[in-house]
């Protein structure tokens, strides 16, 4: 079990109860990763989201590279070679993983260690569990995990505007 006092001080979880925080807790592994470690891939059955502690996540999806050159028969098995594309960085104190609390739970993303990193990862089972003894902390857990998926989107999209102010800049000038 990880400390109680430990999991209060992120924003994720300021607004849980002093039970709630005991039921988070005791859901909570703590977990020492190298930088390059694959927590999960694009499509993968998430079972747990994760807390980082130290360190920065790379969320990632696979395009097809570019650079290489492939086959015709690749193209037609969906076997092409492919890239991780970098759509957004995690660092400490973030969530990832949110799928996990979100049927159905298969993940939008890969998530890949930038650097060394220390997480903590929540059994969603565990979790589900105590949600249904108390629907105002599935509710909660709910509500916070929305904002996250929130502000990822609302970064896509100024991300995207700015590149595409970018992109006009560079046409007219």
């Amino acid at each position: 079990m990880v400390s109680p006092e430990l999991i209060r001080r992120y924003p994720f979880f300021a607004c849980l109860s002093h039970d709630q925080l005991i039921a988070v807790a005791k859901s909570a592994t703590e977990q020492m990763s190298p930088a390059g470690h694959r927590f999960f891939e694009e499509g993968d059955e998430l079972s747990e989201f994760r807390l980082v502690v130290e360190g920065a996540i790379s969320i990632a999806i696979p395009v097809t590279d570019s650079e290489l050159s492939h086959e015709v028969s690749g193209q037609l098995t969906g076997e092409m070679k492919t890239r991780d594309l970098t759509v957004s960085t995690v660092g400490t104190g973030d969530i990832f993983g949110w799928s996990a609390l979100i049927p159905p739970t298969n993940a939008t993303a890969g998530a890949v260690a930038l650097t060394p990193c220390r997480t903590i990862g929540f059994d969603c089972e565990s979790l589900k569990s105590s949600f249904k003894r108390d629907p105002e902390f599935a509710l909660l857990m709910s509500q916070k995990a929305a904002q996250v998926i929130r502000e990822r989107l609302r970064d896509r999209r100024i991300e995207s505007l700015s590149s595409r102010a970018e992109s006009g800049e560079q046409r007219l000038g």
